[in-house]
Protein backbone atom coordinates (compact mmCIF):
# COMPACT_ATOMS: atom_id res chain seq x y z
CA UNK A 1 0.00 0.00 0.00
CA UNK A 2 1.04 3.44 -1.07
CA UNK A 3 2.33 5.97 1.96
CA UNK A 4 -0.20 8.45 2.43
CA UNK A 5 0.91 12.01 1.31
CA UNK A 6 1.73 14.97 4.47
CA UNK A 7 -0.50 18.01 3.59
CA UNK A 8 0.65 19.62 6.51
CA UNK A 9 3.28 19.23 9.11
CA UNK A 10 3.82 21.52 12.62
CA UNK A 11 7.01 21.35 14.07
CA UNK A 12 7.12 22.47 17.45
CA UNK A 13 4.25 25.19 16.70
CA UNK A 14 4.31 27.93 20.00
CA UNK A 15 2.36 30.55 21.12
CA UNK A 16 2.88 33.20 23.52
CA UNK A 17 0.64 36.04 24.43
CA UNK A 18 2.22 39.08 25.97
CA UNK A 19 0.06 41.13 28.92
CA UNK A 20 0.48 43.75 31.14
CA UNK A 21 0.37 40.75 33.57
CA UNK A 22 3.04 38.87 32.11
CA UNK A 23 3.16 36.38 29.18
CA UNK A 24 0.06 34.01 27.99
CA UNK A 25 1.12 30.69 26.72
CA UNK A 26 -1.90 29.97 24.81
CA UNK A 27 -0.19 26.99 22.69
CA UNK A 28 3.09 24.93 23.20
CA UNK A 29 5.58 22.93 20.75
CA UNK A 30 2.69 21.27 18.94
CA UNK A 31 3.91 18.74 16.55
CA UNK A 32 1.79 17.22 14.19
CA UNK A 33 1.46 15.40 10.63
CA UNK A 34 -1.71 15.83 8.38
CA UNK A 35 -2.40 13.64 6.04
CA UNK A 36 -3.50 14.53 2.41
CA UNK A 37 -7.42 14.71 2.13
CA UNK A 38 -7.67 13.33 6.08
CA UNK A 39 -10.58 14.54 8.48
CA UNK A 40 -8.43 15.43 11.38
CA UNK A 41 -10.06 16.07 14.71
CA UNK A 42 -8.69 18.21 16.98
CA UNK A 43 -10.58 17.83 20.34
CA UNK A 44 -10.26 19.69 23.54
CA UNK A 45 -11.51 21.68 26.17
CA UNK A 46 -12.77 25.14 25.50
CA UNK A 47 -10.48 28.25 25.67
CA UNK A 48 -7.33 25.78 25.29
CA UNK A 49 -5.65 27.19 22.07
CA UNK A 50 -7.38 24.72 19.49
CA UNK A 51 -8.71 28.57 17.95
CA UNK A 52 -5.34 29.74 18.46
CA UNK A 53 -3.73 26.88 16.47
CA UNK A 54 -5.75 26.77 13.61
CA UNK A 55 -5.38 31.01 13.19
CA UNK A 56 -1.74 29.91 12.84
CA UNK A 57 -2.14 27.14 10.09
CA UNK A 58 -4.26 30.03 8.65
CA UNK A 59 -1.49 32.68 8.58
CA UNK A 60 -3.98 34.78 10.62
CA UNK A 61 -1.32 34.85 13.80
CA UNK A 62 2.47 34.45 14.05
CA UNK A 63 3.59 31.75 15.71
CA UNK A 64 5.92 32.41 18.65
CA UNK A 65 8.47 29.93 17.67
CA UNK A 66 8.27 26.79 15.79
CA UNK A 67 7.03 26.08 12.00
CA UNK A 68 4.69 24.69 9.67
CA UNK A 69 4.88 23.47 6.39
CA UNK A 70 2.54 22.72 3.55
CA UNK A 71 3.73 19.87 0.85
CA UNK A 72 6.99 20.06 2.87
CA UNK A 73 7.49 23.79 2.19
CA UNK A 74 8.06 26.36 5.03
CA UNK A 75 5.36 28.67 5.45
CA UNK A 76 5.58 32.42 7.13
CA UNK A 77 2.63 34.97 7.12
CA UNK A 78 -0.72 35.03 5.32
CA UNK A 79 -1.28 32.20 2.66
CA UNK A 80 -4.12 30.96 0.88
CA UNK A 81 -3.74 27.78 0.99
CA UNK A 82 -6.55 27.06 3.52
CA UNK A 83 -10.02 27.93 4.20
CA UNK A 84 -11.97 28.59 6.95
CA UNK A 85 -15.76 27.80 8.41
CA UNK A 86 -16.44 29.24 12.34
CA UNK A 87 -18.93 28.85 14.29
CA UNK A 88 -20.26 32.36 13.46
CA UNK A 89 -20.78 32.64 9.81
CA UNK A 90 -19.81 36.01 8.82
CA UNK A 91 -22.32 35.91 6.04
CA UNK A 92 -23.21 39.57 4.81
CA UNK A 93 -26.50 40.42 5.63
CA UNK A 94 -27.40 42.68 2.94
CA UNK A 95 -25.65 39.83 -0.06
CA UNK A 96 -27.82 36.69 -0.92
CA UNK A 97 -26.00 33.41 -1.20
CA UNK A 98 -24.89 33.05 -4.01
CA UNK A 99 -23.14 36.77 -3.60
CA UNK A 100 -21.24 36.03 -0.34
CA UNK A 101 -20.57 32.53 -2.28
CA UNK A 102 -18.82 33.86 -4.86
CA UNK A 103 -16.97 36.92 -2.58
CA UNK A 104 -13.81 35.60 -2.12
CA UNK A 105 -12.99 34.74 -5.71
CA UNK A 106 -14.88 38.55 -7.12
CA UNK A 107 -12.44 40.20 -4.72
CA UNK A 108 -9.62 38.00 -6.40
CA UNK A 109 -10.93 39.21 -9.43
CA UNK A 110 -12.27 36.44 -11.14
CA UNK A 111 -14.35 37.17 -14.17
CA UNK A 112 -18.12 36.53 -13.20
CA UNK A 113 -19.25 33.41 -15.44
CA UNK A 114 -16.39 31.65 -14.08
CA UNK A 115 -16.70 31.87 -10.30
CA UNK A 116 -20.85 31.91 -10.81
CA UNK A 117 -20.50 28.34 -12.34
CA UNK A 118 -18.31 27.38 -9.27
CA UNK A 119 -19.81 29.13 -6.16
CA UNK A 120 -23.28 27.35 -7.71
CA UNK A 121 -21.53 24.02 -7.68
CA UNK A 122 -21.26 24.15 -3.74
CA UNK A 123 -23.88 25.61 -3.19
CA UNK A 124 -25.65 22.73 -5.23
CA UNK A 125 -23.20 20.40 -3.18
CA UNK A 126 -24.05 21.60 -0.11
CA UNK A 127 -27.64 21.43 -0.81
CA UNK A 128 -28.82 24.91 -1.09
CA UNK A 129 -30.05 24.69 -4.85
CA UNK A 130 -32.79 27.08 -5.31
CA UNK A 131 -31.87 29.47 -2.46
CA UNK A 132 -29.56 31.40 -4.44
CA UNK A 133 -31.47 34.65 -4.24
CA UNK A 134 -32.14 34.55 -0.71
CA UNK A 135 -30.75 36.43 2.24
CA UNK A 136 -29.24 35.41 5.34
CA UNK A 137 -31.86 36.34 7.09
CA UNK A 138 -34.55 33.93 5.69
CA UNK A 139 -31.82 31.03 6.37
CA UNK A 140 -31.98 28.97 9.52
CA UNK A 141 -29.40 28.12 11.38
CA UNK A 142 -28.20 25.01 9.28
CA UNK A 143 -28.68 26.50 6.31
CA UNK A 144 -26.27 29.25 7.07
CA UNK A 145 -23.52 27.02 8.13
CA UNK A 146 -23.90 25.33 4.49
CA UNK A 147 -23.33 28.58 3.02
CA UNK A 148 -20.13 28.81 5.11
CA UNK A 149 -19.11 25.83 4.10
CA UNK A 150 -20.09 26.22 0.14
CA UNK A 151 -18.11 29.66 0.62
CA UNK A 152 -15.27 28.21 2.12
CA UNK A 153 -14.84 25.51 -1.02
CA UNK A 154 -15.37 28.43 -3.47
CA UNK A 155 -12.27 29.79 -2.80
CA UNK A 156 -10.47 26.60 -3.68
CA UNK A 157 -8.94 25.32 -0.68
CA UNK A 158 -6.36 23.12 -0.06
CA UNK A 159 -7.16 22.44 3.61
CA UNK A 160 -10.36 23.23 5.13
CA UNK A 161 -9.96 24.59 9.06
CA UNK A 162 -13.36 24.14 10.86
CA UNK A 163 -13.37 25.80 13.95
CA UNK A 164 -16.75 24.30 16.12
CA UNK A 165 -18.89 25.17 13.54
CA UNK A 166 -21.75 23.16 14.35
CA UNK A 167 -21.84 24.23 18.21
CA UNK A 168 -24.81 26.56 18.43
CA UNK A 169 -26.74 24.58 16.65
CA UNK A 170 -29.56 22.14 18.34
CA UNK A 171 -28.97 18.66 18.99
CA UNK A 172 -30.85 17.28 15.70
CA UNK A 173 -29.90 20.20 13.29
CA UNK A 174 -25.74 19.50 14.30
CA UNK A 175 -26.36 15.29 13.89
CA UNK A 176 -27.74 16.35 10.21
CA UNK A 177 -24.87 18.95 9.11
CA UNK A 178 -22.21 16.10 10.79
CA UNK A 179 -23.56 13.88 7.81
CA UNK A 180 -23.31 16.74 5.26
CA UNK A 181 -20.26 17.78 5.95
CA UNK A 182 -19.24 14.02 5.55
CA UNK A 183 -21.06 13.66 2.41
CA UNK A 184 -19.43 16.71 1.05
CA UNK A 185 -15.84 15.56 2.54
CA UNK A 186 -16.14 12.28 1.03
CA UNK A 187 -16.97 13.93 -2.60
CA UNK A 188 -14.14 16.70 -2.85
CA UNK A 189 -12.16 14.63 -0.52
CA UNK A 190 -10.10 17.76 0.74
CA UNK A 191 -8.24 17.84 4.10
CA UNK A 192 -10.16 19.02 6.90
CA UNK A 193 -9.14 20.19 10.66
CA UNK A 194 -12.24 20.16 12.26
CA UNK A 195 -12.16 21.52 16.09
CA UNK A 196 -14.31 20.46 18.52
CA UNK A 197 -15.17 19.70 22.34
CA UNK A 198 -17.84 17.22 21.96
CA UNK A 199 -16.28 13.72 22.34
CA UNK A 200 -18.86 12.06 20.44
CA UNK A 201 -18.57 14.53 17.52
CA UNK A 202 -15.32 14.14 17.54
CA UNK A 203 -15.45 9.78 17.23
CA UNK A 204 -18.33 10.31 14.59
CA UNK A 205 -16.43 12.61 12.12
CA UNK A 206 -12.24 11.84 12.45
CA UNK A 207 -10.18 9.77 10.59
CA UNK A 208 -8.06 10.43 13.57
CA UNK A 209 -8.53 12.68 17.10
CA UNK A 210 -5.82 14.73 18.74
CA UNK A 211 -6.92 15.53 22.20
CA UNK A 212 -4.94 18.59 24.03
CA UNK A 213 -4.62 19.50 26.79
CA UNK A 214 -5.73 22.58 28.92
CA UNK A 215 -4.04 25.94 28.32
CA UNK A 216 -1.53 25.82 27.15
CA UNK A 217 -3.07 23.35 24.92
CA UNK A 218 -0.37 20.50 23.74
CA UNK A 219 -0.97 16.77 22.52
CA UNK A 220 -1.86 14.80 25.12
CA UNK A 221 -3.44 11.88 23.08
CA UNK A 222 -3.66 10.64 18.82
CA UNK A 223 -6.58 8.33 18.66
CA UNK A 224 -7.07 6.43 15.08
CA UNK A 225 -10.51 6.03 14.37
CA UNK A 226 -10.71 2.46 12.33
CA UNK A 227 -14.45 2.29 11.92
CA UNK A 228 -16.60 2.02 9.00
CA UNK A 229 -18.61 5.32 7.39
CA UNK A 230 -21.22 5.90 8.02
CA UNK A 231 -20.64 5.68 11.68
CA UNK A 232 -23.12 4.22 14.20
CA UNK A 233 -23.20 6.47 17.38
CA UNK A 234 -24.79 3.18 18.89
CA UNK A 235 -22.51 0.64 17.97
CA UNK A 236 -20.20 -0.82 20.71
CA UNK A 237 -17.28 -0.32 19.21
CA UNK A 238 -18.16 3.43 18.96
CA UNK A 239 -19.37 3.35 22.29
CA UNK A 240 -15.77 1.91 22.82
CA UNK A 241 -13.75 4.88 21.50
CA UNK A 242 -16.11 7.09 23.55
CA UNK A 243 -15.25 5.84 26.75
CA UNK A 244 -11.62 5.28 25.88
CA UNK A 245 -11.33 9.32 24.85
CA UNK A 246 -13.51 10.33 27.80
CA UNK A 247 -10.99 8.21 30.49
CA UNK A 248 -8.00 10.40 29.69
CA UNK A 249 -9.98 14.14 29.65
CA UNK A 250 -12.43 15.86 31.54
CA UNK A 251 -14.92 16.61 29.05
CA UNK A 252 -18.22 15.49 28.71
CA UNK A 253 -19.18 12.65 26.77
Amino acid sequence: MAEKKIRLRLDKLTKIYHTPEGEFEAVHEVTLEVQDREFLVLLGPGHCGKTVLLNMIAGMETPSSGSFYLDEKEVRGSHGAVGMVFQKTGLMPWKTVMQNVELGPKMAGEDKKTRRERAKKYIDLVGLSGFENSYPSQLSGGMKQRVGIARAYTNNPEILLMDEPFGALDAQTRYAMEDELIRIWEQEKRTIIFVTNNIEEAAYLGDRIVLFSECPAHVKEIYEIDLPRPRNNVDPNFLHIRQVIAANTDLAL
